[in-house]
């Protein structure tokens, strides 16, 4: 059972005095990241490669226990109050705090002694933005709940069960990314991670580069039709092609070659989803051999061509998030852009040279706005470590 009231909260305040004065009592603060995925697009649900990294824009959530069977939660953002009851079934009611209930009722499930507990959140990650905001929520949210039981799970279980969480209580049938990279991200590199055997290996980002993530204003929702749409063309394009090659169990396992000599036996939507995702893999590889040298110049041709994949054969992407690419891609000391995240709106990611960051800053707000009549939001941002308990 949930039930919510709108509150008011004093965000001048630290979140631990907001805590104080909401609630009173003395709470432990839990942070998760958001991250940018610099290159492997709509692969991660395919068993396919990513290479996120973490960001340094978090959600924190501070966390006291309680024991009445009731799961307090309170949106700093949102000002709005929710309450949770554990001791009946827990449903999802289409509200953000479904993010929370998922959680808590996946941690119930594993045996996680949870009695009650309040939590205030409050994320410095845009919301809808394709920068993971709910990832950050739900890890954050895990870790709490986790330490204030002592219950003992090891980071990958946190990211699976985060994931299930949000597949069966939000609706959005998301892969493994998001939640991993905001449990095992690095401060000062990019995470290469093989979604199908979760084998994952740490690359330095190259000094003198700074991730850049632009906001189109285009807000999307990954839990609607469209991105569950995507998953399904890819799950009947494997059907089709185990018909002619029985190793094939997802289009990790399938080839370039393959994808153009089943082209006739494919409907053409198929066709495009599936070359999208075999190829967005070897550009993933690509990229990563590339990075691990510091070739920073081979970089930016494939970032660009996952972008116009994404555009062409995925279709997941918008002319706002077309134009801030056009647009970045044009200006001095770019190394790389394209769209990233879910699609629909959102962000787009740009690397680009650390003493062109002021006029990137400058130009790209305007001629962006000028196109488009929004203002986006650009933030330059480090990359960060996982999540983890702050003080």
């Amino acid at each position: 059972m949930i039930t919510s009231l709108s509150v008011a909260t004093a965000p001048s305040a630290s979140l631990q005095d907001r805590f104080r004065a909401a609630f009173g009592g003395d709470p432990f603060v839990y942070r998760a990241p958001g991250r940018v995925n610099l290159i492997g697009e709509h692969t991660d649900y395919n068993d396919g490669l990513v290479m996120p990294a973490a960001l340094a824009l978090s959600c924190r959530a501070a966390a006291a226990r309680r024991d009445d069977g009731l799961l307090v939660v309170e949106s700093a953002n949102l000002h709005e109050r929710v309450e949770i009851d554990l001791t009946q079934p827990i449903q999802p009611r289409g509200h953000w705090s479904d993010y929370v209930a998922g959680v808590a009722s996946m941690l119930v499930a594993e045996g996680c002694p949870l009695a009650g507990a309040t939590l205030l959140i409050d994320s410095e990650v845009p919301i809808g933005a394709g920068l993971s905001s709910s990832a950050a929520l739900q890890v954050s949210v895990a870790l709490a709940l986790l330490d204030l039981t002592a219950f003992t799970m090891a980071r990958t279980a946190i990211a699976r069960l985060c994931q299930r969480a949000e597949q069966e209580f939000a609706g959005a049938a998301v892969g493994i990314m998001d939640q991993f990279v905001a449990c095992h991200g690095r401060q000062g590199s990019a995470l290469v991670l093989d979604c199908r055997s979760l084998e994952a290996r740490h690359i330095p980002l190259a000094p003198g580069i700074r991730l850049v993530a632009a906001n189109t204003r285009v807000r999307h929702s990954i839990a609607a039709g469209e991105y569950n749409r995507r998953r399904a063309e890819c799950g009947e394009a494997v059907v089709r092609l185990a018909a002619l090659y029985p190793h094939v169990r997802s289009l990790r396992d399938v080839t370039i070659e393959q994808i153009d000599h089943a082209r006739g036996a494919l409907p053409d939507v198929l066709f495009r989803r599936a070359r999208h995702v075999v190829t967005e893999n070897g550009r993933v590889e690509a990229a990563a051999r590339a990075l691990g040298r510091a070739d920073l110049a081979s970089l930016g041709p494939l970032m660009a061509a996952s972008h116009r994949s994404l555009r062409d054969d995925y279709e997941v992407s918008c002319p706002e998030l077309d134009a801030m690419v056009e647009i970045a891609t044009g200006l001095p000391g770019v190394i790389g852009t394209r769209m990233t995240g879910g699609g629909f709106g959102g962000c787009t990611v740009t690397l680009v040279e650390e003493a062109a960051v002021g006029e990137l800053l400058q130009r790209l707000p305007p001629l962006y706005a000028a196109r488009t009549r929004l203002d986006p939001e650009v933030y330059v941002a480090a990359s960060a470590d996982g999540a983890g308990r702050e003080g």
